[in-house]
């Protein structure tokens, strides 16, 4: 079996059911990342296994300290995932500007933010993704997650602390796909 579908068995025992319009969101990511297959220098499959993961920490029966990247980290430690996948799942899409404002960036000193461009296409894929797996716009996708969660939620006032991290990691993929 390939990495890319242990994780999407993975990921699909978890959320598929529980949580069906994350699920939605999980798979979009995941056809954002294959769409990097020919992109130099990025590991396109470790990126599609990743986009598969990422938001298996949602999960009911994962939400130990409820920090999706943090219990999905732990989770994917547990059963063995790749070193990388781990890492990569622990620190997407700003996770830990996300933890900072929660006042939980201390749970991820057991994880390397490996600042690589798998790292940055995972962000992307992730940030450019709507909540049903729809393709939109970075600054759409920002937009809609702050109006979903209003704009005092924790969630709005991290986006707003690491907008220029997370536009320049989605620029940096796009120059990526452009070469």
């Amino acid at each position: 079996m390939s990495w890319v579908s242990w994780a999407h068995d993975v990921a699909a025992e978890k959320l598929a059911e529980a949580l069906p319009r994350r699920w939605s969101h999980v798979q979009g990511v995941a056809k954002r990342a294959r769409e990097l297959k020919d992109t130099p220098g990025v590991d396109a499959e470790l990126v599609e296994v990743a986009a598969l993961l990422h938001d298996v920490g949602y999960a009911p029966d994962l939400a130990v300290v409820s920090f999706h990247p943090i219990d999905g980290a732990r989770y994917l430690q547990s059963i063995d995932a790749p070193d990388r996948v781990v890492h990569l799942v622990a620190y997407h899409s700003a996770a830990r500007q996300d933890a900072e404002v929660l006042g939980l960036e201390h749970l991820l000193d057991d994880y390397e933010d490996e600042l690589s461009s798998e790292r940055d296409a995972l962000w992307w894929a992730d940030m450019t993704t709507g909540p049903d797996g729809q393709t939109l716009t970075f600054q759409e996708r920002m937009a809609e997650v702050k109006e979903r969660y209003g704009p005092d939620h924790p969630v709005s006032r991290a986006i707003d602390r690491s907008w220029d991290a997370r536009l320049a990691a989605v620029e940096r993929t796009e120059a990526r796909r452009d070469h």
